[in-house]
């Protein structure tokens, strides 16, 4: 990627924070730098749905260890 101006490090800080890998990164910059607002907005609505879907798994996830854990308090233990 280019030099980073310092007034982008907010920006880039952030898209960082929001899991964005280092293509993404220039993919986004390089749209900035184009005026292609549209295909930022795109680009990162993509990210949003990576994220969704993974936050949906780890639901999923998390849903089966709750009903081991339930079947485990429910059922009558042998002395």
């Amino acid at each position: 990627m280019n030099e980073v101006q310092p007034t982008d490090l907010p920006l880039l800080r952030n898209l960082e924070d929001a899991g964005c890998d280092t293509e993404t990164v220039e993919k986004y910059f390089q749209l900035r730098q184009a005026g292609k607002i549209r295909d930022q907005q795109r680009l990162l609505s993509k990210q949003r749905r990576l994220l969704l879907e993974a936050l949906h798994a780890n639901q999923r996830k998390i849903d089966n260890l709750d009903y081991l854990l339930y079947t485990l308090k429910t059922t009558p233990r042998s002395s």
